[in-house]
């Protein structure tokens, strides 16, 4: 069997032709917990969403033989409504759709599961409450017990401890400590360079192109991190899509 999780393939992604990420290669291996770090518009989150199939490649693959049902993807709670009117515990087993089937059903089993990730997350007495009335914390808790519900074998974050306090940021990252822990692979988009350096043993850095992908501490070298500030700066929004590597 594999020990590669996803592999990228001279990967290119772009908004009406303008490029979010050039050309990158490289493989996520199988049981890595990888940070995703560099500069604001780097294309951090369109990788993640090249890698869940939300955006489509405009050059290059990613390739994987993962079924949906595989990945767990948390995105950032911009893109999360919390107006829709639904409880704390529903939404925590929309984590078991894959057991629920076409019609929705959950098992009794399946709501013992949520409940005990309520728990895990320090929310166990919250079932019944609605999301739009919890704090940011509150509801990013809900959301891993969410992914624990669902038991993906590759979880993909994309800042999940962005405005959020510090105890709830403790507690989460030991959830993802406790997954890479478990054997599964964990990919996290982080602006926090601390988190990255204390947390996460792998680093991919970005400015829209790779600057450095393997162990952290060499990664995340202030070499690197002033290339990657200097290729930000540099940027020019109007221009076409790159070529083709040849």
């Amino acid at each position: 069997m594999s020990d590669i999780a996803i592999e990228l393939e001279n990967l290119t992604v772009a908004y009406e032709r303008h490029p979010a990420v050039h050309h990158i290669s490289g493989t996520i291996t199988a049981g890595s917990l990888t940070a995703i770090a560099g500069p604001n518009g780097a294309g951090k989150s369109s990788l993640l969403k090249a890698i869940i199939g939300e955006l489509r490649p405009s050059s290059g693959a990613v390739r994987h033989r993962l079924k949906r049902t595989d990945i767990g993807y948390l995105p950032q709670a911009v893109d999360i409504n919390r107006r829709f009117p639904i409880s704390v515990l529903d939404t925590v087993l929309l984590g078991a759709w894959r057991q629920a089937g076409a019609f929705g059903h959950t098992a009794p089993i399946e709501r013992r599961r949520a409940q005990e990730a309520l728990g895990t997350v320090g929310l166990e007495d919250f079932g019944r409450r609605s999301i739009g009335s919890l704090s940011a914390g509150q509801f990013q808790r809900v959301l891993f017990a969410r992914l624990l519900v669902q038991d993906a074998s590759v979880i993909l974050l994309d800042e999940p401890f962005t405005a959020i306090d510090g105890r709830t940021t403790r507690d989460l990252l030991q959830i993802v400590a406790d997954w890479h822990g478990e054997g599964r692979t964990v990919l996290a988009v982080l602006h926090d360079f601390e988190q990255v350096r204390g947390h996460f043993p792998q680093t991919l850095l970005l400015a829209r192109e790779v600057i450095g992908w393997g162990a952290t501490a060499d990664v995340m070298s202030p070499l690197n991190l002033r290339k990657a500030r200097a290729m930000a700066e540099r940027w020019d929004e109007s221009a076409g899509i790159c070529e083709p590597a040849a």
